[in-house]
């Protein structure tokens, strides 16, 4: 597994996979979920920086860019939705990549505010994406898809 955090670029050609979901006002699930996909034969995307320069006027403008570039050049894409937020931004890009062919996978934590509203869109438009409920089924269904990509 490679690791590229923001603001380091992903410019190699191996699968990589994003990791889309909450970050301002949540814990950092990420570190999480990187741990339980340390295995995998993927680059795993990471927007969530150790230390965002909040007083900077440009770092939203070059965040916004560089998860733009990012979601497009990965492979996958896998989204959490942590309880502590809605996460609208979140919500904004799962809509646009529901809509692609590009694998998705989608976990939640049970107690998110706008779970149905997920669990209903997601069923409209990819009747076989199942949502999971824990960081845990999350790298679940990472890891399978991933073996699948090396067969």
């Amino acid at each position: 597994m490679k690791h590229i955090v923001c603001p380091a670029r992903h410019e190699g050609s191996e699968t990589a996979l994003f990791l889309a979901g909450g970050i301002s006002g949540c814990p950092n699930w990420h570190d999480q979920l990187v741990g339980l996909l340390t295995d995998a034969d993927l680059t795993l995307l990471n927007p969530r920086r150790e230390n965002f320069p909040i007083d900077d006027p440009s770092a939203s403008r070059f965040q916004i860019q560089w998860e733009f570039e990012h979601l497009r050049k990965a492979q996958a894409i896998s989204f959490w939705f942590p309880c502590e937020t809605l996460c609208p931004i979140t919500l904004y890009e799962l809509g646009v990549w529901n809509m692609s062919d590009k694998p998705v996978f989608i976990g939640m934590h049970p107690d998110y505010g706008r779970r149905i509203d997920v669990e209903i869109q997601t069923s409209l438009v990819r009747p076989g994406l199942v949502p999971v409920y824990t960081l845990e089924d999350l790298a679940g269904q990472i890891l399978a898809w991933s073996r699948t990509k090396n067969v």
